[in-house]
């Protein structure tokens, strides 16, 4: 842990950008920070964690963090790395969103430290009480709309065929009216966010600045790409979600598990808080030692454990072991599922395992064995597995006892060849 929060997030090399003068004021005083969340979902995607590490991570530097529901900006989109408006919600929605994300922020932020706690605060709450007329007599004034034209959000929108909308074009506006309240109400004097931030951020500290008298700043952080130059955080199952009904524990772990050798080193100094030494020692055994992916492993725990907690680590380390063989008891449905959700899988109809079913015949119907005698042969060998358990006897009988969680047959030809059985009725 560097000295000081500057020198720690630029060896992370967290630090994009910043206003001349954020590095002498973190050295000098606690400051209050703020970075705003908008809310397009009832969830925070790990493309969010980025922002939020570093806000968590100027905590444990006696920083006095907010985190800024987008509950007003959200209604007018932030046009922002957008190459078309997003669809308007009603506000009801938005507020749902920030009640769900809340918790979500507390697997990051502490909000019962005794002298710097977190706050929640939502911009609907002062944004959607303002009054036009003023707003645009006060605010407005401050804003030139060449100056706002300059700004790469803005630019380069218009140079699209669909163009910018009023109401996208005035959201530069609203989110510096965040940073004018905020200074106002709570003495915050530096907002931080992602690069594609910088144009909002630093219209933010001029209004400030001009309307106010006094110096505030901003600064941004890198948006990630993988090695491959791909945008961090999608799959092909779409993004990666916090929340576990959105994105399972299994495969937020499975994420992480398999990042890109280039990448992992770099991923552990911007999402965990490990220590210096500790990311250079894993460093060093992506070096020497790449095919015991002993960084990636450790990337995964810390991130699965922080978001989901320690008990939900061990199940997904678990479900992670099963296609190698691991113990499968123990876990749900949901999880079997989700384990083998990509490997060849089949029907079968309960009351054929009812009286007992020849496992002979099970890998003969299941497609596991192209005949009785390729399959007798199998399990003379000791090629088969059922339920990860490796069957010994050629005369065994497959029964509903033999079911996990009343639903599932896993069977298994060599090391890797699975296939799952789904039980109906």
């Amino acid at each position: 842990m560097s000295a000081n929060i500057f020198d720690e997030l630029q060896w992370r090399g967290m630090i994009f950008d910043r206003v001349e003068g954020v590095q002498e004021l973190l050295a000098r005083e606690k400051v209050t920070v703020y970075n705003g969340f908008d809310l397009t979902a009832d969830s925070l995607h790990i493309g969010h964690i980025v922002p939020l590490i570093a806000l968590a991570r100027l905590q444990r530097y006696g920083h006095h963090p907010i985190a800024l529901a987008g509950g007003g900006t959200t209604m007018i989109g932030d046009p922002s790395g957008k190459s078309s408006e997003r669809p308007l919600m009603p506000l009801e929605t938005i507020y749902e969103y920030a009640e769900a994300i809340k918790a979500q922020l507390a697997h990051f932020l502490d909000f019962e430290s005794k002298t710097n706690p977190a706050r929640v605060l939502n911009n609907a709450d002062w944004l959607t009480r303002l009054n036009m007329i003023e707003f645009m007599r006060d605010i407005g004034k401050n804003f030139t709309v060449n100056y706002m034209l300059a700004k790469d959000s803005v630019r380069t929108r218009l140079e699209r065929e669909e163009g910018l909308s009023f109401t996208e074009f005035t959201y530069m506006l609203l989110q510096s009216y965040d940073f004018l309240y905020l200074y106002d109400h709570y003495g915050c004097r530096l907002q931080t966010g992602g690069s594609d931030q910088w144009g909002n951020i630093t219209a933010g500290v001029e209004l400030v600045r001009r309307m106010r008298g006094e110096p505030v700043f901003g600064m941004v952080y890198p948006l990630i790409t993988k090695a491959d130059g791909t945008k961090f955080g999608k799959t092909a199952g779409g993004a990666v979600w916090l929340d576990p009904a959105r994105t399972s524990p299994y495969r937020f772990y499975q994420f992480w598990l398999n990042t890109d050798d280039k990448d992992v080193v770099n991923y552990l100094k911007y999402f965990t808080f490990l220590d210096h030494q500790t990311i250079d020692d894993l460093a060093d055994a992506v070096e020497k030692k790449p095919e015991e992916r002993s960084a990636q492993r450790k990337l995964a725990q810390v991130m699965t454990a922080t978001v989901h907690g320690e008990t939900v680590l061990g199940r997904a380390e678990q479900a992670t072991q099963v296609l190698f063989g691991g113990e499968i008891s123990g876990l749900s449905a949901d999880e079997i599922g989700d384990i083998f959700s990509e490997v060849p899988s089949c029907e079968l109809p309960k009351h054929e395992l009812e009286a007992g079913l020849p496992l002979v015949d099970l890998l003969v119907t299941t497609g596991v064995a192209k005949s009785k005698g390729e399959a007798r042969r199998s399990l003379r060998e000791g090629g088969i597995y059922l339920n990860n358990q490796r069957v010994e006897d050629v005369n065994l009988e497959a029964g509903t006892s033999d079911l996990l969680e009343g639903r599932f047959i896993v069977l298994r030809k060599g090391k890797k060849n699975y296939t799952l059985v789904k039980v109906l009725g």
